[in-house]
């Protein structure tokens, strides 16, 4: 078991360092920071890979080797677009794996947490409605707040509060009464991301709100209703507020706004089309073209220096993440942790679809992190505090 448990550390490692390595080597002058941020990386990684799979050897030993992974290459890929906010991520991942960690070594019984749904409830309506009033603009939406010490989106916390929220109201599903209460917080949730023209977040709180109903009921006619409302929402937003209406024009007519409004969009599929299947390597590329490319468009890079076959596979690895996750959700038998795991599944799951879906032109862009890979640390810290409660509750099972 020892001998595996280092076998599936290797991989990693060698990852880690065939690609700062490589960035190193591409530099005028041998960057030897590079090295030392790749072992700093691999002895944060070791240690995780050791507290779980020693501590804890019942739960999830897989999720703890994607959680290694996927922030590797977007650190990698940050450091070769700008070390400085690489260094920034670097420190983002050591808090974030921090939380995952303490999260699987302190958290007691999740169980008890269910009560405290009128907490949650609060949370989720003070963290969606902040921005509204004290928030400022950045790249279109409204969606940023400055307390002066630290800058961050109040929207990635009240996700969190939200999926607490709906999994413990939700687990006392009886009737048609029982979700008014949940129906509210969900369309004030997803009001308030559409005021801040925060596109993708309302997109990804929908999705999380459909799943969860549909897990707690397991009723079809529900799931139905969800879907035939987001679509009439869908609707009459596009209908009432014309930012919406731009979104989807530079969706349809890309070509046509090249010059202005879909700049980014074309750029970003420029860059994937020259990369091709196999890339033009790590540090040959011309991201410098590509608006936002640390954070929204980092996927676009990625294809660009190492190629569509490079991308897929980060999108198999979300993929198995996701399956791994809804596993440890249909093996728990407390419903308030099974809908714990299926929000905050979703969460992560849609927020790749939604991203990479409008990166590659296929729905209208709207501006979010890839989760682990995009610069942001805001949004790497709710990924793995949600990961990490998805950890604990796989050593529950």
């Amino acid at each position: 078991m020892k001998d595996k448990k280092i076998r599936m550390l290797i991989p990693i490692f060698l990852l880690t360092f065939g690609m700062f390595f490589n960035i190193a080597l591409f530099e005028p002058v041998f960057d030897i920071g590079a090295l030392i941020m790749a072992g700093v990386m691999c002895v944060l990684i070791a240690y995780a890979h050791f507290v779980v799979n020693k501590f804890f050897p019942e739960g999830d030993r897989f999720l703890v080797t994607f959680i290694s992974v996927l922030p590797v290459i977007g650190i990698a890929i940050l450091y070769r677009l700008d070390p400085a906010i690489a260094i920034k991520q670097v420190l983002w991942f050591i808090i974030g794996m921090s939380v995952y960690i303490a999260l699987v070594i302190i958290l007691p019984d999740l169980k008890r947490f269910a009560k405290l749904r009128y907490l949650y409830l609060v949370g989720t309506v003070i963290f969606m409605a902040m921005a509204t009033f004290i928030g400022y603009s950045r790249y279109g939406a409204k969606n940023w707040v400055d307390l002066g010490f630290i800058t961050f989106q109040p929207s990635e916390f009240g996700k969190i509060f939200l999926v607490f929220y709906l999994a413990s109201s939700l687990k006392y599903f009886k009737n048609l009464k029982t979700l008014i209460e949940p129906g509210i917080i969900i369309l004030l949730s997803i009001g308030f991301m559409v005021i801040q023209r925060d596109l993708g977040s309302a997109m990804i709180f929908t999705f999380i709100a459909v799943a969860m109903i549909f897990a707690a009921t397991s009723k079809v006619k529900y799931l139905l209703a969800s879907f035939g409302a987001a679509v009439v929402g869908a609707l009459g937003s596009y209908a009432v507020f014309p930012h919406i209406r731009n979104r989807v024009m530079i969706w349809r007519f890309p070509w046509e706004y090249a010059s202005n409004e879909s700049y980014q969009i074309v750029q970003g599929l420029y860059a994937m089309a020259s990369g091709g299947l196999f890339g033009v390597g790590l540090g040959n590329g011309s991201p410098e073209y590509i608006p936002i490319r640390e954070s929204d468009y980092i996927f676009a890079v990625i294809v660009e220096e190492l190629g569509m076959i490079f991308g897929f596979g980060i999108m198999v690895l979300y993929f198995l993440m996701f399956y791994r996750n809804i596993r440890s959700a249909l093996k728990t038998k407390s419903t308030f942790e099974s809908l714990l795991v299926v929000g905050f599944s979703v969460m992560i799951a849609m927020q790749v679809i939604v991203i990479i879906g409008g990166v590659l032109n296929m729905i209208p862009l709207t501006g979010i992190t890839l989760p682990l890979v995009s610069y942001g640390g805001t949004s790497m810290l709710t990924i793995f505090f949600s990961l990490g409660i998805i950890q604990k509750i796989s050593e529950e099972e």
